[in-house]
């Protein structure tokens, strides 16, 4: 290690960088015993390094192991003293658990004031940073190797709806300038609706159970700067999120693959502040059973009376609905509801459904900003 890296270890760390963390005040910050365990955590050369990389992005022990070269139960052992100190946070991800600096409250200021602090040039510093972009590299190369595998099939299907661009105008417009505080997207796949709604939301939350579509859609947030974004391993039945989190809620070409997509509706409803907005994207009724076979779908589309009424049994009121019809695109016109209620021959309509939770009648207390997804 640097001499310029140890010294900033035992000498940088006092009374001064916590009166300076950001958003550290009188009303919301930490007891001196939290201060000085947080600074213990932080405290120590290998934590540290593990501080600094976690500040860049999200790591499990394996990638860590690969990048610090120290063993596991080293490894895990430092994990463990900083989480339990809140300067880092943990989930878990099936049989792995990622970790990352404390994006939230006191503890993730005062973790944040620490890296800030840090000189980028110091050596060790900056080959961690190499390795880590190694690691990364390494696991965007397994997750594009996933997508390939099944472009062909998804560029069949889209091939039989409007362009992707259409549905996503369409879905901008439904949605609204926000800016919402939490944005939740269920069955995130590649991570593109956290992409397209990313830059009105202060924080986004996907959630997946499939393994390879979150590593790819980790990748792809990670290229695009998308800090604020994260992913999730989690069953769209049971968010590990509290009542009333999200002011907004993206349930993307999903329901047509569940056995009960009205207790998916129910389960994104909840999640739903007062006042915060759902916005369901599927298919209109048709009749392409080969879709069951090859791509999995449990159900061919849903009418907007159907859907509709799982979001009034959700407890939401139905905005809006629209049908983006391919032939109607195809022949230049605006796009309007299918001809009854289902998709044209050979062709997918998409449509979309925005439901809204009743904004609350009298005093109703502030939601906490925290949100912490359980592990």
């Amino acid at each position: 290690m640097s001499d310029g890296l140890q010294e900033t270890t035992q000498s940088q760390y006092g009374p001064l960088a916590v009166t300076a963390a950001p958003g550290v005040t009188a009303t919301q910050g930490l007891s001196s015993a939290h201060v000085l365990a947080a600074l213990r955590a932080a405290g120590e050369a290998t934590r540290l390094r593990i501080l600094a990389l976690l500040a860049e992005m999200e790591h499990n022990v394996k990638d860590l192991t690969q990048i610090l070269i120290q063993s596991q139960p080293r490894i895990s052992r430092h994990l463990k003293l900083m989480a339990e100190a809140g300067i880092i946070t943990r989930f878990r991800e099936g049989s792995w658990v990622f970790f990352r600096i404390a994006d939230s409250g006191p503890e993730g200021a005062l973790a944040r004031a620490i890296v800030d602090s840090l000189d980028p040039s110091d050596l060790t510093l900056a080959r961690d940073r190499a390795r880590a972009e190694a690691v990364q590299r390494a696991r965007a190369e397994a997750a594009q190797d996933y997508f390939r595998a099944h472009a062909a099939e998804w560029d069949s299907i889209r091939t039989l709806h409007v362009a992707e661009s259409q549905v996503e105008a369409a879905m901008d417009a439904a949605l609204g300038q926000g800016p919402f505080e939490l944005l939740v997207d269920l069955g995130t796949g590649t991570g593109r609706i956290l992409e397209l709604f990313g830059p009105r939301a202060n924080k986004l939350l996907g959630f997946d159970l499939n393994h390879d579509m979150l590593a790819y859609a980790r990748m792809k947030l990670e290229r695009a700067g998308l800090t604020q974004a994260q992913v999730r391993h989690g069953d769209l039945y049971n968010i590990p999120l509290p009542d009333g989190a999200a002011d907004a809620v993206v349930v993307h070409q999903v329901l047509h693959f569940l056995d009960d997509p009205a207790a998916a509706v129910a389960e994104a409803a909840r999640l739903l502040a007062p006042g915060g907005r759902l916005l369901v994207v599927d298919f209109a009724p048709h009749e392409l059973e080969f879709l069951r076979e090859q791509s999995a779908h449990r159900r061919l589309g849903f009418s907007r009376g159907q859907l509709g009424r799982m979001l009034e049994a959700a407890g939401l009121k139905l905005l809006s609905f629209r049908d983006l019809n391919p032939h109607a695109a195809d022949a230049g016109a605006s796009d309007a509801e299918s001809p009854g209620g289902s998709s044209p021959e050979g062709k997918l309509t998409v449509s979309l459904w925005l439901g809204q939770r009743p904004a609350a009648t009298g005093k109703t207390r502030k939601r906490n900003g925290k949100v912490e997804v359980a592990a």
